[in-house]
């Protein structure tokens, strides 16, 4: 069950099946490093960790901004609600893809903390076991095509859940050792109705691809994308 829980100026939303004291200073990546549980990182904007859990490994990521704006602010937002701050739109929006049978981390906890007229923000998510992104995998092999397959019809289940993924990039989809597809990455994203979105998503996931391909030669062309469209529209 989600809990929420006031600290000061701090507030956190938790699953209490995984944390069962959210006092712990949970979005500190000394505490974890601390206790031994930091088990690897990787870096983007700022540095995701990872983090050893009982049953299962965490992201914890801060959110930061990009951009010419993110070198004068760098992880400040304006406030208006707790309700609208990142990391438990997020967090939310996580726990409703699942509930729509979408593959997306597990969202664990999130925290807001209020600063004045801004806040900071962090969440604590799962990371997807024996997973690598679209990036790393076709740098060393091309995908057969039953892969292209399954990822138009993961997308297609994000649409047909209203979610509009900003970011949509092969960075952003994780094959697992069990060849599932999972979708990440969901900050600034929301649910909304039918719209030109859902096409300008696809249109930015084809641009990631022809981007990676003149940058890093990965293992692919354009009719595998024919492939992962026409699977997407027979499952819409």
């Amino acid at each position: 069950m989600i809990q929420r829980s006031q600290q000061g100026n701090s507030t956190i939303w938790f699953d209490d099946e995984i944390i069962s004291d959210p006092t712990l200073p949970l979005f500190d990546a000394s505490y974890w490093q601390e206790q031994g549980k930091v088990v690897g990182s990787a870096s983007g904007r700022g540095t995701t960790w990872f983090v050893q859990l009982d049953d299962m490994q965490a992201a914890l990521r801060h959110y930061r901004r990009g951009g010419l704006f993110g070198k004068l602010v760098e992880d400040h937002y304006w406030f208006t609600s707790t309700e609208q701050t990142r990391s438990v739109q997020e967090f939310n929006l996580l726990r409703a893809l699942i509930q729509s049978g979408v593959n997306v981390p597990r969202p664990i906890a999130a925290r807001a903390v209020k600063s004045g007229l801004t806040y900071q923000a962090d969440l604590l998510s799962e990371r997807i076991p024996n997973a690598k992104d679209l990036v790393s995998i076709l740098q060393e092999n091309p995908l057969p095509e039953v892969m292209y397959h399954k990822i138009g019809q993961e997308i297609a289940k994000m649409h047909n859940a209203n979610v509009n993924h900003t970011d949509l990039n092969i960075h952003n989809i994780l094959i697992d050792g069990q060849e599932k597809v999972w979708i990440i990455d969901f900050d600034k994203c929301c649910q909304q109705p039918d719209g030109d979105w859902k096409q300008n998503n696809l249109n930015r996931l084809k641009r990631s691809f022809l981007k990676e391909l003149n940058k890093r030669q990965i293992h692919w062309k354009e009719s595998e994308f024919d492939v992962l469209e026409k699977a997407y529209s027979s499952s819409r």
